[in-house]
Order: structure tokens, then sequence, then C-alpha cells
């Protein structure tokens, strides 16, 4: 066909019919994208599945199960003798406060949240689409701080936190956390950005939009799986922490549900019923959590690993 002839459907249907009768001669197949998996491939997912339901089937089972019953024999002799009991969690609320405590996790783990992901972000901008001296070197630095273990900085945090008078406050542990998850949420936001088309905000740019109105009405819209990715794991990290949460609030008044439903163990391993009702109370707002969010999870884990 030559370069000047214009290519009618008749054409490109028979050329099309072509290739596929050439494929075929040659014993060709497609493939099959939308096929099942192979049997051992859901065989090997089944038993994952099965090895990280299980646990918390026992959790559930165990603290719904009497005292007695739950210091004597395994989760699952409930199927041949059943017993079912709500006291354990009457004694959880009543013991360790858990309706407070719950409430405090709430107020630590919701601004621990937001406020990385707001400023991950404009620095994320920043890295992608503006240019300045020594933009590179900054950002290998703050990739650099993903290796650095958290736990080197707990003794200097906790020295500075009593020399301001702010130890055991929400601020405290409002500004670990923060600090914490910075380089993590930069890394993952800025990778995402990266992937987005450059000729939208020279769009915008010609039209006389403002960095922040770039940033704001295009970007954040946009960026919304890389920013839900990471509210997942900052939410999850936040939630069920307790060095941290131990070092810098401690018990008391602010202590949150990690810190409660330790106070709810013995000295020698008794009342672990209790435990079990308490965990699965905080296992419920991160399931939800994560259900809410999961279907930006992956697209915003992924975004820039795979070029074209």
């Amino acid at each position: 066909m030559s370069s000047g002839t214009v290519a009618t459907p008749i054409q490109l249907q028979s050329d099309t019919a072509s290739v596929g009768s050439n494929t075929k001669a040659r014993g060709g197949k497609k493939p099959d994208v939308g096929g099942k998996s192979p049997l051992w491939v859901r065989i090997v997912v089944g038993l994952l599945c099965a090895l990280w339901i299980i646990p918390t089937l026992g959790l559930a089972v165990t603290s719904f199960r009497p005292a007695d019953q739950a210091n004597s024999s395994g989760w699952w002799t409930i199927f041949t003798s059943p017993s079912v009991t709500l006291q354990n969690y009457s004694d959880v609320f009543s013991r360790a406060n858990m309706g407070e405590a719950f409430v405090n996790s709430v107020a630590i783990t919701v601004p621990a949240t937001i406020i990385p992901i707001l400023i991950a972000a404009f620095a994320a901008y920043v890295f992608t689409f503006m240019q300045f001296k020594g933009r590179d070197f900054l950002m290998v630095m703050i990739v650099a701080l993903l290796v650095v273990p958290t736990q080197v900085a707990l003794v200097p945090l906790l020295k500075l936190y009593g020399d301001l008078g702010i130890s055991g406050t929400f601020l405290a542990i409002w500004l670990a956390h923060i600090g914490f998850g910075m380089p993590l949420a930069i890394y993952l936001i800025r990778n995402y950005m990266a992937t987005l088309p450059k000729e939208i905000i020279e769009s915008a740019k010609i039209d006389g939009a403002s960095h922040f109105q770039t940033f704001w009405r295009l970007i954040i819209p946009m960026s919304t799986p890389a920013l839900a990715s990471f509210a997942i794991f900052q939410f999850l990290w936040v939630w069920n922490d307790l060095l941290a949460a131990l070092i810098f609030v401690g018990p008391g008044s602010n202590q949150p549900l990690t810190i409660a439903l330790v106070s709810l163990l013995g000295n020698q391993g008794q009342g672990w019923q209790l435990l079990t009702a308490g965990g699965l109370f905080t296992m419920l707002v991160p399931i939800l959590v994560f259900l809410s969010l999961q279907r930006y999870f992956v697209r915003g884990l992924t975004a820039g690993s795979v070029k074209g």
C-alpha cells in the first residue's frame, strides 16, 4: 500500500482476516486474558487465604468463649461443645475503658494520617513539576531516609519532647508519626505524579493557572490512588502502633487502644480471652478503612513501576 493510498474499512477488515487466518495456519492461539486460572494457582491462593483466615477465626471464636473453656481447650472445640458468652466484651469495656481508648486512637490516627498526606503531596508536586537547584539530591536524601530505622530516633525525640514539655500529649505522637511517615509518603506520591501527562500541566500554564491552582484542581484529583494507598499504610501503622505510643504517650488518660489492650493481659498470661475480645474490637476500623480504599491500593503502588 502506497503512502498516498487511504485504507478503507473493507481493506482493513480483509487484512485483519488474513492475519487471523495466517495465525490459525501456524497453529497459534490467542491468549485467554479473561479465562480461569490454572487449578494449582487456585489451590495455592486458597491455602494462603486459609493461613490468614484461620488465626483470625480462632481469635474471633475465643473472644466469645467463657474463661474456663478458653484456658482449658482449643478454640476449635466450640464446634463439638458450643458455649458462647458476651461477658468477655463487657469485661473489656469495664476494665480497660476501651471507649475512651478508642476515641484517643481516632484522635491520634486521623491527624497523623491526613497531615503527612497534605505535606507530602505538596513536596511531591514540587519534586515532579518544578525545577530548582539540588532537586535530585534532595530527593535522593529523602529516599535514603527510608532505610534508617525509626528506633534510632526514639530516645533523642523523647529527650527533645521532655525539654519542650509536650511528652505524653497528642502533639508528641502526631509529630513522631508525621516525621516517620513523610519519606515514604513523598516517595510514593512523587512516583505516581511522575506518570501523569505533562501536557495537562502545560495547558494549565498556558491558561494562566498558578502552581497552587494546578496542584489543587488538577494534580490532587488525578493522584487519588496514590493518596489512598499511603493513607492505608499510614492509618494501619499508626492505629496498630504500640512502641511509639508507649514512649511518647504512655498509660493514662491519653492512651490509645494498643496500650489499653496490653493492660488486659495478666502478669502470668492470664485473661487472654479478654485480649482476643479487645483485639477483635480494634480490628473493625482498619478493616473498614482498607475495604473502602482497597480499589485504589494496587493502582497507587504500581504507578511508575512499568514504562511503556
